[in-house]
């Protein structure tokens, strides 16, 4: 596990844990963690609820909202900026591709 996932998954269990729920515990989580986004929480929040020594049903109930939350949030508006991200870093190697082939030569009309 990554060192930004493991971050992410002890403060969400240590929020949930104190009782915090929705945006209070998200805000809580990137206060903490700079690189927090809504994927990392909800995979972290994921991973949370497959950790047999979680046995508070309040805590589980909350990461589970948490992490559906935002999986569903962030996989419109994550997905729909990585694709506008690809399409410019292709549309930037294409001109410069472009840029570097020569110009085809232009042959004289028959007439």
């Amino acid at each position: 596990m990554g060192d930004t996932k493991k971050k992410i998954y002890e403060y969400l269990i240590e929020g949930a844990t104190s009782g915090l729920t929705d945006e209070a515990l998200y805000t809580y989580i990137v206060g903490r963690v700079s690189k927090a986004n809504s994927k990392r929480i909800a995979r972290a929040g994921f991973l949370a609820l497959s950790d047999p020594t979680l046995t508070d049903r309040n805590v589980l109930n909350t990461i589970y909202a948490l992490a559906i939350k935002h999986r569903l949030a962030g996989s419109g508006a994550e997905e729909a900026e990585e694709a506008v991200e690809e399409g410019s870093d292709k549309a930037k190697a294409s001109d410069s591709k472009a840029a570097s082939l020569p110009l085809p030569e232009k042959k004289p009309r028959k007439s």
